[in-house]
């Protein structure tokens, strides 16, 4: 498998990236760029799909707004207003329970909720990477998807805000609660039912 492309020839911000063409897909990172994988295999999109659908029915009735990727997340660092933001993402499943920091363009500021699916292009990626992003600004819960494996593991935020908890791991037999969502209970084998370990 090729290696993903990155650009980091300068500092890219959001203004570069809407200048991008749509058919191209990247995600900023404290201003480098990185290629999406192409386009997601049948286990990861099933996978996504009956997330989607277990948060989306719970979801109906409440504030709380749940979109999937290709939905840009700019998170801003100090001092970097709307056109110099340096990092954009597109998580797999995004879920936003404050409404003022949704606009036309996605999300401008942390979501309550992150889900990364893991393949295998990008697994560091997600399991390092973004998990120290998402960490440092503040986004309050992060899950990562092993389809490989069946698991999901959870980092949540600590009381003072400031770090993720040591990481909870959930099997395909395991019932996951989110954090932010404690009457939600999501049953992993209908989240895994379709899928096979090879």
């Amino acid at each position: 498998m090729g290696k993903r492309a990155v650009k980091r020839d300068k500092v890219y911000t959001y203004a570069d990236y809407l200048t991008w063409p749509e058919n191209e897909h990247w995600e900023l990172i404290y201003g480098t760029a990185y290629a999406m994988s192409p386009a997601p295999n049948r286990q990861h999109q099933e996978i996504s799909r009956n997330l989607l659908v277990e948060f989306a029915v719970y979801l109906k009735d409440e504030k709380c707004q749940i979109y999937a990727a290709p939905f840009d997340v700019r998170l801003p660092q100090k001092n970097e207003d709307e056109n110099t933001t340096t990092t954009v993402v597109q998580p797999d499943i995004t879920v936003v329970c404050d409404v003022s920091k949704l606009d036309s363009a996605g999300c401008k500021g942390s979501p309550d909720l992150i889900i990364e699916i893991l393949s295998p292009s990008t697994a560091s990626h997600d399991v390092i990477k973004k998990r120290k992003l998402y960490e440092s600004s503040g986004v309050f819960e992060y899950w990562v998807v092993d389809p490989a494996h069946q698991i999901i593991t959870r980092f949540y935020m600590n009381e003072e805000l400031s770090e993720y908890r040591k990481a909870e791991y959930f099997g395909r037999e395991g019932i996951i609660t989110p954090i932010i969502l404690p009457q939600l209970q999501i049953k992993l084998e209908d989240i895994f039912r379709n899928s096979i370990i090879e």
